[in-house]
């Protein structure tokens, strides 16, 4: 269900909260499903429970999971229709903003594509 790459330079717990977040857009996930446990999840994945709870802390504050001590962590109905495909377009960017900026690629030069693609013009569309 859940994949991460333990080659990635992306963070596990940043990984998880995306797959999460790609489940529940695409429907795998619905609102109201239960979520793996996060010691299940860790030992499914074997990673660290902490890089798991890291995750899923950053799901619930941002309203995408609902948790309850004691009965488990819920897909919350945040993710659903296109406020989730926003999210996912979000993460992607920010992903390509940071290789962006790890390969040394000027802020000035994003910044002109962002302007080209919104302008609907030049040869960045």
């Amino acid at each position: 269900m859940l994949q991460i790459d333990l080659t990635s330079r992306v963070p596990i717990y940043e990984q998880i909260y995306t797959n999460i977040i790609r489940l529940a857009s695409a429907g795998v996930l619905k609102p109201g499903d239960k979520i793996l446990p996060v010691r299940s999840l860790a030992a499914q994945l074997g990673i660290n429970p902490n890089t798991v709870a890291k995750a899923y802390r950053q799901l619930e504050s941002e309203g995408y999971i609902i948790s309850n001590v004691g009965r488990g962590s819920y897909v919350s109905d945040k993710l659903t229709g296109d406020c989730a495909e926003k999210e996912i377009a979000l993460d992607d960017f920010r992903q390509s903003v940071n290789r962006a900026n790890l390969l040394s690629i000027k802020k000035s030069e994003l910044i002109e594509i962002i302007n080209n693609v919104y302008d609907g013009g030049g040869i960045n569309d």
